[in-house]
């Protein structure tokens, strides 16, 4: 494993693998002594699991100039591995990538693709969430070649192109809940992708039982990871929380999510509810779920009695179906810069009109849909 995905690795121009270890300890050591922007980890290890050595890595490289390295977890699609890989990103991992031997065999190219896209986003963030707290010099834009005691930084020169405009960005957020008291909403629609999982475990762990209309959920995550997932939102939020299925009607006080690999739209069919409906089209779109089907689809069937969020994730999933929302009056929410794990997809939605807030606070704004009275988690 360590092989082919150092293979992989290398064949983009971009990146380079300067070390790999056998064990977590191991990787705990060189992660203190190399400082590298990004670590692929495993969950099973000798000696030091996967679990053990995150915990040390963010313990122990804290201090480094940079900050602790980014850690992108490779978990298996069991069950046992989705929960695994679930309780590694509430202890700091960044992402997680797919450990399967057919999956390499049969999707290899596929592989590729996810791995890289997923290093260069996380290894960037870490460059631009250490400038937005204020520490460090500015990142290093030129490739030098390695050396004893020196790295090299090709992935700062994509965080030094959006460093300036990010930190400008967050420097003009006036970062606040909204009241939506009076205001009705119908429909909650949630685009989620990078660092989501514990950002979306923030939010519905905070909202009060009786909130009055549905909420859909679009993590990227293949369908093993998210049903893990619902599982684990469920047992600890006041709300249900569950693994949509094509055709489920939506109800008051639930959270739907979205399987994973597919996409996910609401629509009602004649008088009855709103139903969840999930199919694999648009076959060519580069994320499953797609955050921009489901608020395009919020916005037709909702309105201006929608309220839309778009949280940490790479790339613009969601502006398009955020600029649909917005123009059909909706609320457009996006995550801050400082608390995102990549500022992607809430800085495309916060482009197009979205406001940006915290999590924290997104919760806070969705609360004051429930009258003060009846906000009591149960």
């Amino acid at each position: 494993m360590r092989k082919a995905i150092s293979q992989l690795i290398a064949s983009d121009p971009q990146l380079v693998v300067i070390d790999t270890a056998r064990n977590g300890q191991e990787a705990v050591e060189k992660a203190k002594k190399l400082s590298p922007d990004v670590i692929t980890l495993d969950i099973e290890m000798p000696i030091m699991n996967g679990h053990q050595a995150l915990t040390a890595i963010k313990r122990e490289c804290k201090d480094l100039p940079e900050g602790p390295p980014m850690v992108l977890v490779c978990s298996s699609l069991t069950s046992a591995g989705s929960h695994d890989a679930l309780q590694a990103l509430r202890e700091g991992a960044a992402d997680i990538i797919a450990k399967d031997a057919s999956f390499f065999s049969t999707n290899m190219e596929a592989m590729r693709e996810d791995l890289v896209r997923k290093i260069k986003a996380i290894g960037a963030s870490r460059a631009r969430r250490h400038a937005l707290r204020g520490a460090g010099e500015p990142a290093e834009t030129s490739r030098k070649p390695i050396v004893p005691g020196t790295l090299p930084r090709p992935l700062n020169a994509l965080a030094a192109a959006h460093q300036a405009a990010n930190q400008a960005a967050a420097a003009a957020m006036d970062l606040r809940p909204i009241s939506l008291t009076g205001r009705r909403i119908d429909l909650i629609a949630i685009g989620s992708s990078t660092g989501g999982p514990p950002v979306l475990e923030a939010i519905l762990s905070n909202l009060p039982p009786a909130l009055p209309c549905p909420i859909v959920i679009a993590q990227h995550m293949p369908a093993s990871f998210t049903k893990a997932m619902s599982e684990r939102l469920d047992g600890m939020s006041a709300i249900s929380v569950v693994h949509g299925e094509h055709g489920m009607p939506l109800h008051a006080g639930t959270a739907y999510v979205i399987p994973g690999g597919r996409h996910g739209r609401v629509r009602a069919i004649g008088p009855g509810p709103i139903r969840l409906e999930v199919s694999d089209d648009p076959k060519n779109a580069p994320f499953k779920p797609s955050v921009n089907e489901l608020l395009s689809s919020s916005a037709r069937q909702s309105g201006k009695h929608c309220l839309g969020i778009v949280l940490t994730g790479i790339g613009d999933d969601g502006k398009v179906g955020g600029q649909e929302l917005k123009a059909a009056g909706g609320v457009l929410l996006a995550q801050d810069p400082g608390t995102s794990v990549v500022y992607g997809m809430p800085k495309a939605a916060a482009d197009v009109g979205g406001t940006s807030m915290t999590p924290e606070q997104m919760a806070q704004s969705i609360a004051t849909l429930v009258p003060v009275g009846m906000r009591a988690a149960g």
